[in-house]
């Protein structure tokens, strides 16, 4: 135990085995565990790291990493949120065997996705499936703060079951005016009415969900593909990347050396792009920001458009060759992506391009 001056009670470290103490159901497949040092030590950390568990699964140890989906202003205990997924062992172990009175070894906290030190500032969360655990985490610190936060938070899932938190995010919401949630599933679940937003998240949810996202600190978690699209949707927007934070579901980072360095396309200005109109034998010379409609329309040429954001997908038209910049709203799907199809409207010629028209 590490004595802290003018601290009675010590402060946790790895050197001492946790008990569980509780554990609680989430979701399908998801539970929440709760550990406390049999000392009673207290534990400190910043909303958003992740702890090592020890895990003694048949044939031997691992160690998985779970970020901690507790606060760290409500000291005496931490919790791990985790989600089952096909073919997991030490979180599967925990789900099946991890009870009230068992005891694991546990390394950290550690990471370096979490809040600031003071996190007085506007924030936007945004999550996936069990991505939501270090929001959730940075969330219960801003409302336990007993000031008044300012959060959009957005939380996304395959089907209404199967949002994490949702209550409890519920219960937030209702005790302070500045933390407004938004939920969006794929799809409803059976016999249950869903009033929220259906599909794939994109620029046109973030624009009704969050109008000052531009003015918003920026943290993102859940499964890789996810993350990309949102750091696709805010580069689109002119979103200032510096402020974008993001963690993984793989390891996450220690150091600063570990961090992801990201090679997002983003289109440039003063960048020159060509596109070539096979169908009407019209080319054309562009900037990369131009959209492949715009275009289009620029030299003649007719492209049957409605919404002009990637939500109808009325101007979807064939590529012949070359590589777009495309952020859509759902108006395309994945197969036709697949088969080489773009929206016009919302596609980015970069460097030479060819498309049927």
């Amino acid at each position: 135990m590490i004595p802290m001056p003018g601290r009675e009670t010590p402060v946790w470290t790895d050197s001492e085995i946790l008990e569980c103490v509780s554990v609680l159901p989430e979701a399908p497949d998801v539970r929440t565990f709760t550990f406390r040092p049999p000392s009673g030590a207290t534990f400190l950390y910043k909303a958003g790291q992740f702890i090592t568990l020890d895990l003694p699964v048949p044939g031997g140890n691992v160690q998985r990493t779970y970020t901690l989906s507790s606060s760290p202003v409500s000291n005496a205990y931490i919790s791990v949120t985790v989600k089952a997924q096909q073919g997991s062992i030490g979180t599967r172990w925990m789900l099946d065997h991890l009870v009230p009175g068992m005891r694991v070894r546990a390394f950290g906290p550690a990471g370096l996705f979490h809040l600031p030190v003071n996190p007085d500032g506007k924030y936007l969360f945004v999550s996936a499936g069990s991505g939501v655990t270090p929001m959730m985490s940075m969330a219960t610190t801003l409302f336990e703060r007993g000031e008044d936060p300012d959060i959009c938070f957005i939380q996304c899932a395959n089907r209404p079951a199967d949002l994490i938190f949702r209550k409890k995010l519920e219960y937030m919401a209702s005790r302070v005016s500045g933390l407004q949630l938004h939920f969006v599933v794929s799809k409803s679940d059976p016999y249950e009415v869903w009033t929220g937003y259906r599909g794939r998240f994109n620029q046109l949810m973030l624009g009704l969900m969050c109008a000052d996202y531009l003015e918003r600190e920026v943290y993102c978690c859940g499964p890789d593909g996810f993350m990309d699209a949102v750091r696709e949707i805010l580069n689109a927007l002119g979103y200032d990347m510096d402020r974008y934070h993001q963690e993984s579901f793989q390891a996450p980072a220690e150091t600063n050396a570990e961090l992801t360095e990201f090679d997002d396309v983003v289109p440039q200005e003063d960048v020159q792009a060509q596109i070539v109109f096979a169908g009407s034998k019209v080319s054309a010379w562009c900037s990369q920001t131009d959209t492949v409609l715009a275009v289009a329309k620029g030299a003649g040429l007719n492209i049957p458009s409605g919404c002009t954001f990637g939500v109808c997908g009325t101007c979807r038209i064939k590529k012949l060759s070359g590589d777009v910049h495309m952020v859509h709203s759902g108006g395309i799907s994945e197969d036709d992506v697949e088969a080489g199809y773009i929206l016009a409207c919302c596609s980015n010629p970069i460097g030479t391009v060819e498309v049927e028209v």
